[in-house]
């Protein structure tokens, strides 16, 4: 379909990806004795499982084999980059307050802008910096009643959670100078690994029930393994502060399929908040969306260059 431009499926798959990462919470919501460490352990080792899974279907046994033993170290360093992701998160959780958490992770899109602008010397539209400051703004307005929780262990839990936008900055920045040629959803496996690994010692002695470890096999492959491999192809096709600000979806959903699975009514600061960013990802997007196509128009007004041969 003319309609479906490799941006726009890219924006769909960008779209998916928060979204599945999105039910976290209201899953999380009904285990019976798993957490903190159980939880990054086994969601990790499902994930693990997905992705290996994906790779198989499209690459084959033999050709898996040959991917993973040429990982270099691209692969790698983005390969911790996600199990930092993984692991800072959970652990933050455990510190923390979920609220307080998040309001660290909204500052992911105003990182990643920033690195793009160094790194890449990318140009940052103007539309995309007030989107950023908009998102930021509402995130902050979602979660107004959790920041008077700054004291003793919420302090160092938020600490702890910086590691995540700050990997997940990194991490896209490494994408996105990897170029469109180099595959990294095997750097996806490499951080499920890692981090089922650095979490097997902290879980054990394995407290997760049979019911438990069901609804962690579906954290793992849909709100971890598909959702991560999804935002990998997205991200060929997107900028990098693109793709960080479209991942604020996450943050977003999760309050309404915890409303919806769990009946945790959000509160009113959540509500606004919402808004504040399903404005700003929706202003952004549709800017973007009638500046490429203008440019379209005008490239066709303007005709194709003469040949040279």
């Amino acid at each position: 379909m003319q309609f479906l431009t490799p941006h726009r499926r890219a924006l769909l798959l960008m779209i998916a990806a928060p979204a599945m990462w999105s039910i976290a919470g209201v899953i999380t919501r009904h285990l019976d004795a798993a957490r903190g460490f159980d939880v990054t352990f086994w969601r990790s080792v499902f994930s693990s499982l997905c992705v290996a899974g994906g790779m198989l279907v499209q690459q084959g046994w033999r050709g898996s084999v040959t991917t993973l033993r040429g990982l270099g170290k691209v692969d790698v360093f983005s390969g911790l980059m996600w199990c930092t992701m993984y692991v800072a998160f959970m652990i933050s959780l455990t510190k923390t307050t979920v609220a307080n958490t998040l309001i660290v992770m909204s500052v992911a899109p105003l990182l990643t802008a920033f690195l793009a602008w160094v790194v890449l010397k990318q140009r940052i539209p103007g539309r995309t910096w007030l989107a950023i400051a908009a998102a930021m703004a509402g995130m902050a307005w979602m979660f107004v009643s959790g920041l008077g929780e700054l004291a003793g262990g919420h302090l160092i839990g938020m600490l702890i959670g910086l590691a995540v936008p700050v990997a997940s900055a990194t991490n896209l920045i490494l994408i996105k100078r990897a170029g469109q040629g180099v595959d990294l959803i095997p750097a996806v496996f490499l951080g499920s690994v890692f981090s089922a690994l650095l979490m097997l010692p902290f879980a054990s002695p394995l407290q997760a029930s049979w019911h438990d470890i069901g609804l962690l096999a579906v954290l793992g492959v849909f709100q971890l393994g598909l959702p991560c491999m999804l935002m990998v192809k997205a991200a060929r096709h997107l900028s990098a502060p693109e793709v960080a600000l479209l991942s604020l979806l996450e943050v977003l959903l999760g309050p309404i399929w915890a409303w919806l699975g769990a009946g945790e009514v959000p509160a009113h600061e959540t509500l606004v908040g919402g808004a504040i960013v399903m404005a700003a990802l929706v202003v952004n997007e549709v800017a973007g969306i009638r500046g490429s196509m203008s440019a379209s128009r005008r490239t066709g007004e303007m005709g194709s260059p003469p040949s040279r041969g």
